[in-house]
């Protein structure tokens, strides 16, 4: 029988295709590819199969007289930016020997040229070949061109990630005005419901092909038959998608092993993951922390500690940071899959058992404390490897995760989590008393320059005060709750948009007043630095985004059963967040297998449809995703850890025979969601067009 492992070490024996391409070879790599290949062991597993050098994917590289031998990894169509980059590439070198992998398949790089006929062998590659055979100067020189899926990464024994689909996201009500904007007003959609694969712009539509392709391989590699299920516009078009790939019908008749996969879209519960009651110590570490460059998941673990370095202004650059894919070291793979599974308390003192237990071995003087884990006790058993050369190389990933959740639990900004969470719970209470604009009213005195003299509110030190980016996810949190207040009077709507013009000048000034930009906010405003604000910029950017935020309360209207993430106060129980993933997944596993008519099946085709006409005037029983041993749930738009840890208690609970895999295109912080809402162009995704 088939188990979750087989599945996760499909991107290890993907990346084996590349290896055995790169020996003498010098290799260049998107970073779509390399934060893929990051999660598989890195660039060390190159360098042992024999490549000579690996090198960012970028006009301005090249290689030496020497190196004849280049292996180009991409995560795009063979067209435009791609071909230029390549070309560029060997024209300033001298190969003799090229190799191009490219993720996305032969069959929609058919479908990117316009050709929508079968057709024999790769056609496109061969050309490609040719191409490259020109740019090299001799047509008798080597060029092949293959198509590889390196687009899994395996994050945990749970998860596999996508990172070349990180920015596809299920579409908003101003995508809906954007598709409506170009269609004859009677052929114009109600809804995002109706929303086809056909609508869609040319370059989403490509993405969401290649997407159902990789899945394809993956059950293909596995021998895989999957019932398929869809909750949300966007996952209906993917699931639709993998149904119908034209070598998925032909799998699906021979192979050997059942699973059920259930795509949902992000956007029927942003509450879940903008919101701070994730009770996770790496969600902590992923928002405090920063982004590993060119990466959309993994941070960067400051090493100074574990070295004599001097810490100066410039000390940071002299050391390579560290990171949280601990891919050679069982015990930092047991750590990690503790950490990014179990509550905070419970990850944190199983990062001090580990390390006492290490430190131990290694005997090294370690002083035993109880009580509380404090940042200041951690760092203190870290520096005792500084005295060890031979312990510190070989316990080196236990130790970098050890120094990321040190840095967490003292970083400055941590207290603002639980200051967010405070008012998150307040804002819920309110929600089941007030109506909407009365609850939102509350986050206008919030909303004041950071260090002013106004910043003095009860809960508002200067310490755990909301910047920017804390009021934008508060907007957030509370406008996907919107439908959840109480009813509205007549004269609402006007008292509503008073309020909102007062809370978009409040946050514009907000700002404009900042000294630092946040990554969020540079990717909002498009300004790196905040003497490239002005007042104008900023007060258009947060006037869309108020555009956005009122459309999210409607996500879930479609939906005929799960309509709701809120549970109001019964004089009793407080009023709470529902996560809508226990909604499904309790629905999934009801010991009565009730069928719920918000979670779709998709993979039928002919057979589902005589059912559906057989069922108007007799019982037909149809799939259920609790009819087999094996479920993937693919979060479209991203997961939270706190959501993977969730997942694994309902389960256990439930039905502790399943097997859960969870399939996502990112591995959520808190701000992703603003980006992803605000700035992520939904309908023209970069897939080298």
């Amino acid at each position: 029988m088939l188990t979750t492992e087989d599945f996760t070490h499909f991107p290890v024996q993907m990346w084996e295709k590349v290896l055995s391409k790169v020996k003498k070879a010098v290799v260049f790599m998107d970073d779509k590819c390399a934060e893929a290949l990051h999660w598989c062991g890195g660039a060390a597993v190159l360098l042992e199969a024999g490549a000579r050098n690996l090198k960012e994917f970028s006009s301005f590289e090249a290689c030496a007289v020497n190196e004849p031998k280049a292996v180009f990894v991409v995560s795009t169509l063979l067209k435009g930016r791609t071909v230029d980059v390549i070309k560029d590439i060997i024209s300033l070198s001298h190969f003799q020997y090229c190799v191009v992998f490219t993720t996305v398949a032969h069959s929609v790089h058919l479908l990117a040229n316009k050709v929508t006929t079968e057709m024999e062998g790769s056609p496109v590659f061969e050309q490609f070949e040719e191409k490259l055979c020109e740019w090299m100067g001799n047509m008798n020189y080597t060029a092949e061109v293959l198509h590889v899926p390196v687009v899994f990464a395996p994050v945990s024994q749970q998860l596999l990630l996508t990172p070349t689909f990180a920015h596809l996201f299920p579409l908003l009500s101003p995508d809906l005005e954007s598709l409506n904007e170009k269609r004859p007003e009677k052929k114009r959609f109600g809804s995002l419901v109706d929303v086809d694969m056909h609508s869609l712009p040319v370059g989403l539509q490509l993405e969401i092909k290649s997407l159902a392709s990789a899945l394809n391989s993956l059950f293909e590699a596995t021998g895989t038959r999957e019932e398929s299920f869809a909750v949300g516009p966007m996952s209906r078009i993917i699931a639709g998608e993998l149904a119908n790939h034209p070598h998925a019908k032909n799998r699906r008749k021979i192979a050997p092993n059942k699973a059920s996969i259930i795509f949902v879209d992000r956007t029927m519960d942003l509450t879940g993951a903008v919101g701070h009651h994730g009770d996770n110590l790496v969600e902590k570490i992923l928002t405090v922390l920063k982004h590993l460059p060119g990466h959309v998941t993994d941070v960067q673990v400051d090493m100074l500690e574990l070295t004599s370095v001097q810490r100066t202004p410039h000390s940071q650059s002299t050391l390579a940071p560290g990171c949280l894919a601990q891919t050679q070291s069982p015990a930092a793979q047991s750590l990690w899959e503790a950490m990014l599974t179990n509550k905070h308390k419970e990850g944190v003192m199983e990062v001090r058992r580990q390390l006492v237990e290490t430190a131990s071995k290694e005997k090294l003087p370690i002083k035993m404390s109880m009580g509380r884990v404090t940042p200041e006790q951690l760092r203190s058993y870290m520096q005792l490897f500084r005295s060890s050369w031979g312990a510190l190389e070989s316990h080196c990933g236990v130790l970098q995760l050890g120094l990321a959740t040190a840095q967490t639990l003292g970083h400055p900004s941590l207290p603002r989590w639980d200051a967010c969470l405070a008012f998150e719970r307040l804002l819920l209470q309110a929600l089941g008393d007030s109506d909407f604009p009365v609850v939102l009213r509350q986050l206008l005195p919030l909303m004041k320059p950071r260090g002013g003299e106004d910043s003095t509110l009860g809960w508002r030190s200067r310490e755990d005060e909301c910047g920017p980016d804390e009021l934008i996810l508060l907007l957030v949190y509370l406008y996907s709750l919107a439908d959840e207040a109480q009813p509205a009077d007549q004269d609402t709507q006007g008292t509503l948009e008073k309020l909102e013009r007062e809370l978009i000048g409040a946050l514009t000034l907000v700002i404009t007043r900042e000294t630092e930009l946040s990554p969020l906010l540079q990717k909002l405003t498009g300004c790196a630095n905040p003497e490239e604000l002005t007042t104008e910029r900023v007060h258009s950017t947060v006037e869309e985004m108020f555009k956005t935020l009122r459309g999210l309360s409607h996500t879930r209207d479609h939906l005929k059963q799960l309509r709701s993430v809120y549970t109001p106060s019964d004089g009793v129980h407080q009023a709470t967040y529902r996560p809508f993933l226990r909604q499904i997944l309790e629905e999934v596993f009801h010991p009565e297998r009730l069928e719920c008519p918000d979670i779709e099946h998709m993979s039928g085709g002919l057979t589902d449809l005589l059912k559906t006409g057989f069922s108007m005037f007799m019982k037909v029983s149809r799939p259920h995703p609790s009819d087999n041993p094996l479920l993937f749930l693919f979060l479209v738009g991203g997961v939270t850890p706190s959501e993977l840890r969730l997942i694994k208690e309902i389960v256990t609970t439930h039905k502790p025979g399943t097997q859960v895999l969870v399939l996502s295109t990112r591995l959520l912080r808190p701000t992703d969601i603003p980006q992803l809402l605000f700035t992520t162009q939904r309908l023209l995704p970069d897939i080298g067009i």
